[in-house]
């Protein structure tokens, strides 16, 4: 029996763990919030890791994986807004990227060729310091730990990426639309 659906599995219970962590972010309960949210990102890793390990890779998972991560971040995000966790800003910024991202894929999947879900290296950093921001402000909220100023510094670091992983995802897509439209005209 082939083990290829293991990490689809993976990303599904991602999926379904992320209403009890935004029910317990609601409720206050951020300690339980903080254990689901810290295995919710581990296996993040670990279906990737499988993925590309035993090249258990399907088109369902190309898209289920970040679908599993912008629905786990964002929701995450806007939870912690309601809290009174973070600024609303920053959950903006978070959202409004990824809605870039996913309609930008959305658009050049239907209208120049179907895209591969391969995200690049800065966003895969995004993700990995939205993930550790999010694990460092339910652990402050919940313990009292870390102190704010590294809330503060991993916070700016997610600005940064994020600024900088939306620029680049306009600009690949927008390059391989531009040379996917000469190739196109090259061959009428």
């Amino acid at each position: 029996m082939s083990l290829r659906w293991l990490p689809n599995a993976i990303s599904l219970m991602r999926i379904a763990m992320i209403a009890p962590i935004l029910l317990y972010i609601g409720q206050g309960r951020y300690g339980l919030a903080l254990i689901l949210f810290f295995v919710a990102g581990f296996s993040d890793g670990l279906d990737g890791l499988l993925a590309k390990r035993f090249d258990w890779h399907t088109r369902v998972g190309a898209l289920l994986d970040p679908v599993a991560d912008k629905l786990l971040v964002g929701g995450t995000f806007i939870m912690l807004v309601i809290a009174g966790l973070i600024p609303v800003w920053l959950a903006v910024l978070v959202i409004v990227r990824d809605v870039v991202i996913v309609g930008g894929a959305t658009i050049y999947n239907f209208f120049i060729k179907p895209i591969e879900g391969e995200p690049t290296r800065i966003s895969k950093i995004n993700t990995a310091l939205q993930l550790l921001f999010v694990v460092f402000v339910l652990s402050r909220a919940g313990y009292g730990w870390p102190d704010q100023i590294a809330i503060t510094i991993i916070g700016a670091s997610v600005v940064v990426t994020i600024v900088i992983s939306g620029i680049d995802y306009v600009w690949s897509w927008a390059r391989r639309a531009r040379a996917q439209t000469e190739q196109s005209g090259d061959a009428a």
